[in-house]
C-alpha cells in the first residue's frame, strides 16, 4: 500500500473512532436539541420544555433512559461514518491541493478541502440523519404508529413516502455540512498553526513537529474554539434540516414543504430567534464533543503513525 493511501485510511480510522466516542458521551443532549429545534410553538406532538435541564428531566421521567437515547443506533452509525468519511475526504482533498504532504496549505485551500468533504459526506449520510431525527422525535404523544427501530424506520419511510423521502432536508444539510465543516476545520487548522508556532518559539524548538509540540489539552482547546465559531454561523441550517425531516401527519401531509417554506413560516411566527432554537443544548453537546473528537482523532492518528513507522 502506498504512503498516500496509508495516510488516507489512517485519517478515516481516526475520524471514525473519534465520532463514536463523541456520540456515546453526548447523545441525550442531541435528543433535547432536536426536540427544541422542531418545536415551533404551534401544533406539536412534543412536550413544551422550559429549558435544557427541564427537558432532560422530563424525558427521563416520562420516557426513561430509552427516551434520552432515542435514535442512538443511527446516531452512532451516522457519526462514525460521517467522521470517517469526512476525515478521509478532507485528507484526500488536502493532499490533492498540496504539492507534497509537508507543505502548509493556505486558509483558502483548507476552506475548499473542508467544503468538498462536507458536501460528499452529506450525500452519503442524509438517510441516516433523517431516521435519527424521526426516532428522536417519537414521544408518548405521537399520533402515528411509531418506528420500532432503525431498519423499521427505513422500510416504513420507503414504503409510505418513497425513496426520495430519504433525502428530505438535503439542501440545508449540504449548506450545513459545507459551511459548518469549512468554518470548523479552517479555524482549527489556522489556530493550530498559531499555537504550534507559539509553543515552538517558547520552547526554542523551531523545527519541532505539531505532534511533538501539542498535547491533549491543546487539542481540546482548539477543537472547542473552532466548534463554537462553526455553530454560531451555521446553526440555522440545522434547524431547517430538522424541521424538514419531521415525519408527515397520519394523512401523509408534511409539516414543511421545502426549505423556503421553513424560512417563511419560521420568520413569520418566530422571528430570527426561531432559527436558533435548541442552541443551548447544542453548544453543551458539541463544544465538549469537539474537544473529545479532536483529542481522540489526533491521538489515534499518532498511534497509527507510530505503529506504521515501527513495522
Amino acid at each position: 500500500m502506498s504512503s498516500a493511501s496509508q495516510w488516507q485510511w489512517e485519517t478515516a480510522t481516526a475520524g471514525a473512532v473519534a465520532g463514536f466516542a463523541t456520540v456515546a458521551a453526548m447523545h441525550p443532549l442531541d435528543v433535547v436539541r432536536t426536540r427544541f429545534q422542531v418545536h415551533d410553538g404551534r401544533v406539536s406532538n412534543l412536550p413544551n420544555y422550559k429549558n435544557t435541564a427541564h427537558a432532560i428531566l422530563t424525558i427521563a421521567r416520562l420516557e426513561g433512559l430509552g427516551g434520552l437515547y432515542a435514535g442512538f443506533s443511527p446516531a452512532v452509525l451516522g457519526s462514525t461514518v460521517s467522521w470517517g468519511l469526512y476525515f478521509f475526504f478532507y485528507g484526500r482533498a488536502k493532499q490533492r491541493y498540496s504539492k507534497n504532504r509537508d507543505e502548509q496549505l493556505s486558509p483558502g485551500l483548507h476552506l475548499a478541502s473542508a467544503a468538498e468533504a462536507g458536501a460528499l459526506v452529506s450525500l452519503c449520510t442524509n438517510p441516516i440523519w433523517l431516521v435519527k431525527t424521526r426516532l428522536q422525535l417519537q414521544t408518548p404523544l405521537h399520533q402515528t404508529q411509531p418506528y420500532s427501530g432503525f431498519y423499521d424506520a427505513l422500510r416504513t419511510i420507503v414504503r409510505e413516502e418513497g425513496w426520495a423521502a430519504l433525502y428530505k432536508g438535503l439542501l440545508p444539510s449540504l449548506f450545513l455540512q459545507v459551511s459548518h465543516g469549512a468554518i470548523q476545520f479552517t479555524a482549527y487548522e489556522e489556530l493550530r498553526k498559531v499555537v504550534v508556532d507559539f509553543k515552538s518559539k517558547k520552547s526554542r524548538r523551531h523545527s519541532g513537529s505539531a505532534d511533538s509540540v501539542l498535547n491533549s489539552v491543546d487539542y481540546a482547546a482548539l477543537g472547542a474554539s473552532s466548534k463554537v465559531a462553526a455553530i454560531l454561523l451555521s446553526y440555522p441550517f440545522q434547524v431547517m434540516r430538522s424541521r424538514l425531516q419531521q415525519r408527515p401527519s397520519s394523512e401523509g401531509i408534511p409539516r414543511y414543504m421545502d426549505s423556503w417554506h421553513v424560512i417563511r413560516e419560521t420568520v413569520r411566527f418566530e422571528g430570527v430567534r426561531g432559527f436558533y432554537k435548541g442552541i443551548t443544548p447544542n453548544l453543551l453537546k458539541n463544544v465538549p464533543a469537539a474537544s473529545i473528537t479532536f483529542i481522540v482523532y489526533e491521538n489515534v492518528l499518532k498511534f497509527l503513525k507510530f505503529a506504521r513507522t515501527n513495522e
